[in-house]
């Protein structure tokens, strides 16, 4: 069921949703609720494996190798979470601006 909605959305309204579970991600792991930021961030893969199947997109496979480094690796990156917030947020932004026109 959410894999036929999700291949109907655009890339941008896809980005954005898992922006939304991103920023989840990030305030449940500061509240110190690893628990439920672990569901959070699996979810984050989940709709990012299902973007990447669809669009196999360079750029996302990084992406996604970037989310890993900063949740369970050591941040080699040194990528902030303000600056993945601020990636997806140009994401919820066309994406909504999508919608209106």
């Amino acid at each position: 069921m959410i894999k036929e909605k999700w291949m109907k959305m655009s890339l941008a309204q896809q980005m954005g949703n898992i922006g939304s579970e991103f920023s989840r991600m990030i305030s449940l792991k500061r509240k110190g609720d690893l628990k439920n930021a672990q569901n959070s961030f699996d979810k984050v893969l989940e709709l990012l494996d299902l973007t990447i199947s669809q669009r196999k997109n360079r750029e996302l496979f990084r992406l996604r190798e970037v989310l890993c480094d900063l949740f369970i690796g050591s941040n080699i990156y040194k990528v902030s979470t303000k600056s993945l917030k601020d990636y997806f947020l140009f994401f919820a932004l066309i994406s909504q601006g999508s919608k209106k026109a």
